[in-house]
């Protein structure tokens, strides 16, 4: 049966990245990339397997992704399924665990869903696409974190190695029947 992999992007990296792992599921099977705000009405029997991936915005996922999860808990939780967030915590290699990374941790434990399957990846830092209140508040939060604070700068901190394991392991899931 077909894969889904669903997202939930503000600048673009969580979308890059559910791309990137719909197109290494599609040269083994078939699968659909689809932006949570899309699949409101989705019909998830049609899928053997779904992936949902969210990034992190001042410490927080999309309401979309808690909404989404709610209405859909039975079917996700008799699936196999993978869950995967994208934050800027994770560009510190001890932060890319779900045990390690705090937004993925407090998500795992207040969701009724329980994904086979768990991820976090490091996001990007687009300072010039940011508008005026987002670069001056994500620079403060990277000065406190010690990161990188030039606002003229572009930097991807996503582990494509890492991505790519993760979508070799969810396509390697069983599919219940």
């Amino acid at each position: 049966m077909k894969a889904l992999v669903l997202y939930s992007s503000r600048d673009g990296q969580t979308h890059a990245i559910a791309s990137y792992i719909g197109n290494i599921i599609k040269e083994e099977g078939e699968c659909d990339v689809m932006d949570l705000q899309d699949a409101d009405a989705i019909d998830l029997s049609r899928y053997g397997k779904v992936m949902i991936g969210a990034s992190i915005r001042y410490g927080h996922f999309s309401p979309l992704l808690d909404k989404f999860v709610k209405r859909h808990v039975e079917r996700l939780n008799a699936m196999p399924s993978a869950f995967f967030s994208v934050n800027l915590t994770a560009r510190k290699p001890e932060k890319r665990s779900p045990q390690t990374n705090a937004y993925t941790r407090k998500f795992l434990l207040a969701t009724p869903w329980k994904p086979t399957q768990c991820g976090v990846f490091a996001g990007a830092l687009r300072y010039p696409r940011y508008g005026w209140l987002d670069k001056v508040m994500i620079q403060l939060i990277m000065r406190i974190t010690k990161g990188e604070t030039d606002t003229s700068k572009e930097v991807e901190y996503t582990d494509w190695e890492q991505v790519k394991q993760f979508a070799v392991d969810f396509d390697k899931l069983a599919v219940k029947i």
